[in-house]
């Protein structure tokens, strides 16, 4: 997939949420609901802001932190798994918390 037709993809299966936009940012580009950045898509994948009432479903899939290169890893934005990526009814509800989370 390339780097857009992912980035339509996810933004395809976020259809059902409110005011989400894309904006190109890092390489890569960033998700906002209204004016809040939640999310992340670099290199084919997809990474959402946690904190620590949302991280476990991360951790126990085994997702790690977002990581544009080897010196910097920003610790509060976790890969989505694949599965939650490809359920058109699971996305929108990580995204909505993703969004919501505290800083």
């Amino acid at each position: 997939m390339t780097d857009d037709s992912f980035k339509d993809f996810i933004l395809d299966q976020l259809h059902s949420l409110e005011a989400i936009t894309c904006r190109r940012m890092f390489g890569g580009h960033g998700l906002y609901m209204g004016p809040t950045f939640f999310g992340i898509i670099h290199n084919d994948q997809l990474y959402f802001r946690t904190d620590d009432d949302t991280r476990k479903p991360y951790l126990e899939r085994g997702m790690g932190p977002f990581q544009p290169n080897k010196k910097q890893t920003l610790k509060n934005y976790y890969e989505v798994p694949v599965e939650v990526i490809e359920d058109h009814e699971q996305l929108p509800q990580w995204a909505a918390a993703a969004a919501t989370c505290r800083k």
